[in-house]
């Protein structure tokens, strides 16, 4: 126990030579962050329902990434992001539990709901996207994060680097920092421990907010945490 304390939360590991699938690679924030990824020189394959969209992203984005069916995706890569819609969100998972079996999973999704007065946060039965996508895969790692980030940043080449800070959640100090060491590949990007599953509703429930802001202000606005 003391040991664990002493461990610097800066000494992360070297998660270069994995290779990071993409559900839901097709859409904004899933094409983002596979751009981001393989930019830095990670492998990347992007999944949807049917790989010829899979592919045709894939081929659109470049940088050596691939695209495949959802359950190919899932198969051939050792850390799975999920990226779908939070409409999907369910389905999909349930879909691929035997694939996403042994695999770290990074569910991304926010549930949201949209009305006239603007974005407000839903909350799922069982707390938030990451505690359902925890039930739905009962053999895979599951964590949260890249939550608060812009899709429009990501895809855009002009941008060098992306300065804020990615909140990580999860019940395993290794997956965690497996996680903020893929954040960390991206210039400007640094994850952050936020807590357990649990937790995760809360983080999830910020992007309501974020919408506003970029809303009021016409900006693209991320995180920081301070003094950490």
């Amino acid at each position: 126990m003391k040991a664990a304390l002493k461990r610097d939360p800066w000494d992360l590991p070297d998660v270069s030579g994995l290779v990071v699938g993409v559900l839901g690679g097709t859409g904004d924030q899933g094409r983002g962050l596979a751009y981001r990824l393989a930019r830095a020189g990670q492998k990347v394959i992007i999944g949807s329902r049917a790989a010829e969209r899979a592919q045709t992203a894939a081929d659109e984005l470049g940088l050596g990434i691939e695209g495949a069916e959802n359950a190919e995706c899932a198969r051939r890569s050792d850390v799975v992001i999920i990226a779908v819609p939070w409409e999907g969100h369910a389905k999909t998972l349930q879909a691929l539990r035997e694939e996403l079996a042994g695999k770290l999973v990074i569910d991304c999704v926010n549930p949201l709901g949209f009305d006239k007065k603007g974005a407000y946060a839903l909350k799922p039965e069982e707390g938030s996207a990451a505690e359902q996508a925890a039930v739905l895969l009962p053999e895979s790692r599951v964590t949260a994060a890249f939550h608060h980030l812009s899709a429009v940043l990501l895809q855009d080449p002009q941008v060098e680097q992306i300065d804020t800070d990615v909140m990580v959640l999860g019940e395993s100090r290794a997956d965690t920092d497996l996680v903020q060491a893929l954040a960390a590949r991206i210039p400007g990007m640094r994850g952050v421990f936020a807590g357990r599953l649990r937790n995760a509703h809360q983080v999830e429930s910020l992007v309501a907010n974020l919408i506003s802001v970029n809303r009021r202000y016409k900006a693209h606005a991320g995180l920081r945490v301070t003094d950490v």
